[in-house]
């Protein structure tokens, strides 16, 4: 009988350990020790840039929507940039501002006289003003900055050399960070600490994860705020869809789905974005790319979505299902951890499946801060911040947490609104959430009112 007792928890105890760890095992800690090995092997095997002494003329896109207060710092940094100025030709696409962008643009013509810029209005939204940019583009390689973030001074330049060295990249995705001293500068220390989670966020999703898959012509999305084409490449394309809410991500499908072109990350190109403003805007925006990613997926891939089939063959099948499918068993799998208890599981093996499974968490986020470090070797500041906040490693787990639970309620959202720029924001959630429990408790509330005046004899 004891040695039954002995076998039966030992099974239990198996069956629960593999229940817990696995999930985390093959969606965090196998690709992260994957995209490790790869990323230090392309760091140790990679050959120099070769000496660069031709420089194609290039054309710069910059919308503009309401951009008076970030729109100086953005053409500074062009004109800071250590690429030739009479190779710039730079269109600013106004899309119907309301502000004085234009008065601003109208004095950094003044201020920086030796920048070649044209303004152009559009007035259909901004896909079709990226379009219309495109179609009055001269340049070798169209680059395109959003106009709230400030380019690293060798960006573009190291931009040009990837595309004339790597003549298979025909479409290229900068390295896009938050501005680490405008975080420094947030009075707030808990969202200061949020700030920088989302800094270590970013470079861990560019300079680990696209890092990856740009050598496996994976990449999901060529970021909306600095991505580069071949002029060539793109006009071939269908160019910018209006019908989604992440067009970034529909002309990266068209880009390598239907026009075969290779799609890379270049990964010393940085452009800093500022860090969010606010807890609403970071709930707003995880889930517009999580929307996104839903509406390009159904717009390519819904003929092949067959998980027996396409998961091992097709890594945007995958990507889906990592995303989306299983974000259900892993809901299931975050509340279950409450009802072990009543289980008659041991309080103790509980928290302790909890422990080992953020350490494996913690433990992927250290491998990814290593990748970092060598991608930053030449960018001393960038680096010195970036090596300083190590402890963060330890936070972004909980980071991430809160993330898969925005970008859930992400889902859900898409499946109950029709897409459109402006989505419900924490504030407004949590009003329809009181709404719906004041619905929800106003029947037993009238039921308890009607037996205490039938018991008072109102």
């Amino acid at each position: 009988m004891d040695i039954q007792l002995l076998l039966s928890r030992i099974s239990r105890e198996i069956i629960f350990w593999m229940a817990w760890i696995i999930i985390p095992l093959i969606m965090e800690i196998i690709p992260a020790l994957g995209g490790f090995l790869l990323l230090l092997k392309k760091r140790l095997t990679k050959k120099k840039d070769k000496p660069q002494n031709y420089f194609a003329e290039i054309t710069l896109i910059i919308p503009v929507y309401n951009s008076a207060e970030t729109l100086r710092a953005c053409l500074k940094s062009v004109h800071q940039s250590n690429y030739p100025k009479n190779l710039m030709d730079i269109l600013l696409i106004n899309n119907e501002s309301s502000d004085n962008s234009f008065e601003i643009f109208g004095k950094c013509q003044a201020e920086f006289n030796d920048l070649p810029m044209t303004w152009l209005n559009a007035s259909q939204g901004k896909s079709k003003a990226l379009n219309m940019a495109l179609f009055n583009s001269h340049g070798k390689y169209i680059i395109h900055i959003d106009s709230d973030g400030i380019l690293h001074p060798e960006a573009i330049r190291n931009m040009t050399i990837r595309f004339e060295q790597e003549k298979q990249a025909d479409c290229l995705t900068g390295t896009v960070l938050t501005d680490f001293k405008a975080i420094e500068k947030t009075k707030n220390l808990f969202f200061r600490l949020v700030r920088r989670c989302e800094f270590f966020e970013y470079c861990q999703s560019f300079l680990a994860g696209r890092n990856f898959e740009s050598e496996l012509n994976s990449i999901y999305t060529l970021s909306g705020a600095f991505s580069a084409f071949r002029k060539s490449a793109i006009l071939k394309s269908q160019m910018y869809n209006s019908s989604t809410v992440s067009e970034d991500t529909q002309v990266t499908f068209q880009m390598r789905n239907t026009l075969k072109k290779g799609i890379r990350l270049c990964e010393n190109a940085f452009f800093f974005v500022d860090p969010i403003e606010s807890y609403n805007k970071l709930y707003t925006q995880r889930q517009r790319w999580q929307r996104g990613e839903l509406e390009v997926s159904h717009m390519f891939l819904k003929e092949n979505l067959s998980f027996t089939k396409n998961f091992f063959s097709n890594f945007m099948v995958r990507v889906l299902m990592f995303d989306h499918t299983f974000a259900f068993p892993r809901m299931i799998w975050y509340f279950a951890l409450i009802f072990l208890i009543f289980l008659n599981y041991p309080l103790s093996l509980v928290v302790g499946s909890v422990l080992i499974i953020y350490l494996l968490y913690a433990f992927s986020m250290f491998l990814y801060y290593l990748n970092v470090l060598m991608y930053l070797a030449k960018v001393k500041d960038l680096k010195k911040y970036y090596r300083g906040k190590w402890y963060l490693i330890f936070l972004l787990p909980v980071f991430n947490f809160v993330v898969f639970w925005i970008r859930f309620a992400g889902i859900i959202n898409s499946i109950k609104q029709e897409g459109n720029w402006k989505t419900t924001t924490l504030t407004e959630e949590f009003q329809n959430i009181k709404v719906v429990l004041s619905k929800d408790f106003r029947l037993p509330q009238r039921i308890v009112k009607a037996i205490r005046r039938k018991v008072n004899n109102e």
